[in-house]
Formats: structure tokens, C-alpha cells, sequence
């Protein structure tokens, strides 16, 4: 909506501050030793799951405050992260290969919801300069997440 006003400086900082986590992850991965590996891993996967389930929240939110009421895939679109999330959880309860491929899996579907901030945007219900937030922000952690998977 172009009523909304753009992001104030504070959301860019803190966002970006946001990548710090998944980088020192990966940094820990590639630098680190056997001893601190599955401690990155985990701390990777479950701050990956807990930023995409944040992102629904954040989606949720946009549909509830849609003046005139959100379309009906916004809300089933802010649903989602949480459950994918859930479900790549899924090995590591069953002991099966964990988190490498969770990783993977919630790397790609991370940076893929720029796809769902894409559509937010063409319905009319982001603030101005949101895209130029998300835009980085997915793509940034979906990438770094891959790289944790794929270490």
C-alpha cells in the first residue's frame, strides 16, 4: 500500500543484525573443530525453523491488519513456515539423518518465501520498502542456511 509509511532505519539494522546468527553458525562449521560441529548444526537448524516460523507470524500479522481483509492463501501462506518447520524436525525425532537435509530443506523454502513477500506486495498489504528488506534477508539466510547443510 503506498499509505504505509516505509520502513524507518531501526527494522533495516536489526534485520540485517539478524544474519549474524546463521553466519556464526557456518563460520563455527568451517572453522571450528569435530568437537563443535553438532552444536553449530543444531543451533543452525533451530535458529533457521525459528525465523521461518517468525516469518508466518510476520505474514499473519500483515493479513490480520489487511484493511478490507487479507485473500485467503495469505493466511494459509502464514500457516505453513511453522508447519514445514515441524515436519523437518521429523529425522531428528526419528533418528534418521539430521539436520544436513533439514537444512537443505528449510534453506530453500526460506529463501523461496520471497516468493510469498513478492505476491504480499502486488496485494496491496506490505509497507513501502519491504521488499528491499525481505529481498536480502530471505535470500541471505536461505543461502547461509543451505551452506550449513551442505558443510
Amino acid at each position: 500500500m503506498t499509505d504505509r509509511p516505509a520502513l524507518p532505519p531501526l527494522p533495516r539494522v536489526l534485520g540485517f543484525a539478524g544474519l549474524l546468527p546463521q553466519a556464526a553458525a557456518v563460520a563455527v562449521l568451517v572453522f571450528g573443530g569435530p568437537d563443535v560441529r553438532f552444536a553449530a548444526l543444531s543451533l543452525a537448524y533451530a535458529y533457521a525453523a525459528l525465523i521461518f516460523s517468525f516469518l508466518g507470524g510476520v505474514w499473519w500479522g500483515l493479513a490480520a491488519t489487511a484493511q478490507g481483509g487479507a485473500p485467503r492463501w495469505v493466511w494459509i501462506a502464514a500457516v505453513a513456515p511453522s508447519l514445514l518447520a515441524l515436519a523437518t524436525a521429523w529425522p531428528w525425532a526419528t533418528g534418521q539423518t539430521w539436520p544436513g537435509p533439514s537444512l537443505i530443506v528449510l534453506g530453500v523454502c526460506l529463501a523461496a518465501s520471497l516468493g510469498v513477500d513478492l505476491r504480499l506486495k502486488a496485494a496491496g498489504l506490505t509497507p513501502q520498502g519491504w521488499l528491499a528488506l525481505r529481498a536480502p534477508l530471505s535470500l541471505g539466510l536461505g543461502l547461509l542456511t543451505l551452506a550449513a547443510g551442505l558443510i
